[in-house]
């Protein structure tokens, strides 16, 4: 994660959390990463990634590690994949979870990476760019560091595609009118405009791939999405005096009744960085 979030979700600045809701964040991490829809996404990236044996990959925002290791088993024992996250206690934490593949991790800034250039075969950079103040230096950071005809591959939400049905529709507006900013990274478009930055970047062929994420009952969506999850604390939620326990007593009834529904999009882009002029 990166230095830009400080003022916008609890995964901005995890270094700087309590104790206990640096645990609540590690955790969430570790249980979005096990949810089928989140596995369908990175499906997808693996697929447009193409990793390879006797590759060296970067995973640049690596959280607690989880993809890492999946691509060092991918790249086996002659290649190598380097995890970097802004927050030291992320790496840490993805430390004490290593398997003994052929995993380096690093505590960085995918804005300003201190690596050298054109010594990767790929990149995975997944649900990152919302966050940081200008994805574009970030994109162009990723391609320094990656050799000609490598692989980039991005992965992020567009969260103003964030719907549901089964709840009122009034105070599902006003829930979600107060909730993105805070919940949500104010950059809520960012999926949906990676291709045009990876055009812009000068990377070819490139696939785009929208994965729309479908959650059908109030528990797996609150693995996901924040505004649905009864475990955040009442003092974490920007709505109106009473509007937290009335959405959520909506919420449950709609799961009761089989009528609950949310959808969400995770883009899938992924680019060949070319020649060097």
């Amino acid at each position: 994660m990166e230095p830009a979030q400080k003022d916008r979700t609890p995964f901005a600045d995890i270094d700087g959390l309590s104790a206990q809701m640096s645990a609540m964040v590690l955790a969430a991490l570790t249980e979005m990463g096990q949810h089928p829809e989140i596995r369908r996404v990175r499906r997808t990236a693996y697929e447009q990634l193409r990793p390879a044996p006797g590759q060296r990959l970067l995973d640049a925002g690596s959280g607690s590690g989880e993809v890492a290791r999946l691509l060092a088993a991918e790249v086996g024992t002659f290649g190598e994949v380097v995890a970097v996250d802004h927050a030291a206690s992320v790496t840490a934490a993805a430390v004490g979870l290593h398997d003994g593949s052929n995993v380096r991790y690093l505590t960085g800034d995918v804005c300003a990476l201190d690596l050298p250039g054109g010594g990767f075969d790929g990149v995975w950079c997944e649900r990152v760019l919302q966050h940081v103040d200008d994805p574009d230096v970030a994109i162009a950071e990723m391609i320094r560091v990656t050799r000609p005809g490598g692989r980039i591959c991005l992965i992020d939400t567009d969260w103003s595609s964030l719907a549901f049905d089964g709840m009122p529709s009034g105070l599902g507006e006003v829930v979600l009118d107060h909730a993105c900013g805070h919940f949500t990274p104010r950059r809520l478009d960012m999926g949906r405009t990676l291709r045009r930055r990876m055009v812009a970047a000068g990377l070819r062929d490139l696939s785009a791939t929208p994965v729309t994420c479908l959650f059908g009952t109030p528990e797996s969506a609150a693995v996901v999405l924040p505004m649905v999850n009864p475990r955040v604390p009442e003092d974490k939620w920007p709505t109106p005096p009473g509007v937290r326990d009335e959405w959520l007593e909506c919420v449950a009834a709609a799961g009761a009744s089989g009528t609950f529904l949310a959808v969400l999009t995770i883009w899938v882009v992924a680019g060949t960085v070319g020649v060097r002029t």
